[in-house]
């Protein structure tokens, strides 16, 4: 399967727009994701990595909402608005993001057929 090309940096917004991000993905479209976690599997998202250096905040900083539970190191970012997550900062990886497929201009999530799974049940931090 042939993923979208997509621009780099790239735009990403939340529903209502009050949340705008500039955003330079790591390899594209490639390390889309999900994760079965207590979390991630109710939300539902497929999730792109961005470096932490590669996330800038357009617009709508003051709008973000943090999430974060258990060991505190995964931070989950929200419009207060419209409550659409954007990105979060990996436990599984502190120095990178993950990004919001959906929310990025002009990619249907649909278009990236089946997404693999990452085992966040069984998180290696966990042990």
């Amino acid at each position: 399967m042939t993923l979208p090309q997509i621009a780099s940096p790239h735009r990403l917004t939340c529903h209502c727009g009050a949340v705008e991000i500039e955003v330079t993905l790591t390899v594209g479209l490639r390390t889309a994701r999900r994760c079965d976690c207590s979390f991630c599997r109710r939300r539902g998202a497929i999730a792109v990595s961005a470096p932490l250096d590669g996330l800038r905040i357009v617009r709508g900083a003051d709008k973000l909402t943090l999430y974060k539970w258990g060991t505190g190191t995964a931070k989950h970012y929200f419009c207060s608005v419209c409550g659409i997550y954007t990105h979060h900062q990996r436990r599984s990886n502190p120095n990178e993001y993950g990004v919001n497929v959906a929310c990025l201009d002009g990619v249907n999530p649909r278009d990236l057929g089946p997404v693999r799974w990452s085992d966040g049940v069984n998180h290696p931090s966990d042990r």
